[in-house]
This record gives C-alpha cells, structure tokens and sequence, in this order.
C-alpha cells in the first residue's frame, strides 16, 4: 500500500490514499462513505491490521481521487517523535570521503524543525556556504521496539519512504559533532510515499539516484550498506525503545558534492530529485 500525507482544504493534514488514478483524500472518503478510517498517519501505523483493512474498504468505496499534480504534501510523517540518521554507512561513500569504513554505525539526529515535504522550497540560510545532496532510504517504525535482534528487526518496520538528508558540510565538520551542519530548517525532506513494508521484499536490494538540476549524481543500491537496515533497528534498540512512527535515515552512496574533485555545492534556484526504488521521487527546490 502507498500512502501519503496531505494537507486538505481547512489547513489541516490529512492521510492520502497513492492509486494509479490519483490520491484520495481519506478523511474526506470516510466522510461520505461512513466507513470509518485513521485520521493521521500515525493513526495508520497504530492501527495495525484494522487501519489497513479501514483503508482497503476506503480505497473501494471512493469515488473520487485527486490529481496527484495539485496536491499539496506534507512530509510523510510530519510528527515522529524521533528522526534518527546513520552517517557513513555505505562503503563508496566513507572511501570518497576519505574516511575509514566504520566498525560501528555513526549516529546523528535531526528533528521537526528539519523536515520538509515533497515540492517544498528549501531555504539555505545565509551562514551555509556548502550545502551537500543525500538520497536515502528512510525506514519507519511501526511498533514499539526494545532489544530486537537483527534477524527480528525488520518485523518492526511499518514502510519505507525516501529522505534527502541535506548537510552544511562547512557547519557539519567544524567539530567533532555534526549536529550543527545536519539539523537545519527543511534540511530533512521526506516523501512522497510511505510504502508499506510488505511491498518491499528486501530492503537491502533497492537502487538508489539523485539528479541535481538533471545531472544524475547518485546512482547506487542500498546493497552498498555497511549496516543493514535491520542491523541499525537492532544496534539502536540495545539503547533506546523506539516507537510507532519514528524514522531512521539509513545513509547515501557515493556521489555526493563532497566526494567531488571539483565540488559543486547546492546554490539556490538548484532543483534535487531523490529516488529509492519504486517508494517514488521526492523533489525539492533551493531558494
């Protein structure tokens, strides 16, 4: 099942059902079709196997979808309680890096403020003069999860989207900590799908590609990973209990600006198109 977050007529976000015929509008489908449906998307991840099966009912009984080009989206999950992100994770990257391969996953963490939808503008502030691309395949959870083991793990994953985790290179590498060049204002784009994570039969076999401006940059498979996905949900899970609705971003190949013998940062009026697999294409515009 594709799914997204939408903002409806009255402002306020609503949970969209993806079809080859357009988005429907659930709360709005609901309304005249009396079924009754999730509200949010947490609501949908909640909700387990009723929300879906509400949402199966939903995508039958609709009689009207809206064209996928008007639609306002809103990121994907707009309120995770937790946005946690893996740095150095796949092989190509940390060489053209010039970075050791890691013996253990890199963690950072950005936060709502960092979030943005698909379409959405991206202002680069004016103290960010190496502003840097990463398609990633972002996982979210879809249960409480505390000391899961990697050959469980995955059964905590409730779909899969695509991120962009965009980095202020000059901000990110001023200290050991790369907090202050990460969790910048709309500098975690994430959509436009959420796909449900029975329609991904492996994670770690997912082709990765990012243009910038229509150059393809990017152009690898999350094969590359140094720490699987099931392997990152697992490690994190020794520390900390993470919850319905929580995203991890799990890292970017190769081709990023910094890897570059002539690097070419982001500048406003630049255009980023991100893609994994077949969760879609999220796009977005620097300004």
């Amino acid at each position: 099942m594709k799914l997204c977050t939408l903002y409806r007529d009255n402002g306020h976000e609503g949970v969209g059902l993806v079809t080859d015929h357009g988005v429907i509008d659930v709360a709005a489908a609901s309304e005249s079709s009396g079924i009754p449906a999730p509200i949010t998307m947490l609501d949908v991840i909640q909700g387990g196997d009723l929300a879906i099966q509400q949402l199966q009912q939903i995508q039958k009984a609709a009689t009207a979808a809206i064209d996928e080009s008007v639609v306002r989206f809103a990121p994907v999950i707009p309120h995770p309680g937790k946005i946690l992100c893996v740095g150095l994770n796949y092989r190509k990257h940390a060489l053209e890096s010039n970075m050791p391969i890691p013996s253990a996953p890199v963690y950072f963490a950005k936060f709502a403020n960092s979030l943005a939808a698909h379409r959405e503008s991206i202002q680069l502030p004016a103290v960010v003069e190496q502003c840097d691309y990463e398609v990633e395949l972002v996982a979210v959870i879809g249960r409480k999860t505390r000391n899961v083991n990697p050959q469980q793990a995955l059964a905590s994953v409730f779909g899969y989207a695509v991120g962009n985790d965009l980095s202020a290179r000059d901000l990110q590498f001023r200290s050991s900590q790369w907090l202050y060049g990460k969790a910048i204002d709309g500098f975690s784009p994430l959509g436009p799908y959420l796909v449900t994570a029975d329609d991904i039969a492996d994670p770690q076999d997912l082709p990765l590609k990012c243009w910038v401006n229509g150059e393809l940059r990017q152009d690898s498979t999350t094969a590359d990973m140094i720490f699987s996905v099931a392997d990152v949900i697992s490690d994190l899970s020794r520390i900390m209990t993470l919850e319905p609705g929580d995203v991890i971003y799990t890292g970017t190949p190769e081709g990023v600006a910094m890897g570059m013998a002539e690097k070419v940062w982001l500048r406003p009026g630049d255009e980023i198109v991100c893609e994994v697999g077949h969760l879609g294409r999220l796009q977005n515009r620097i300004v």
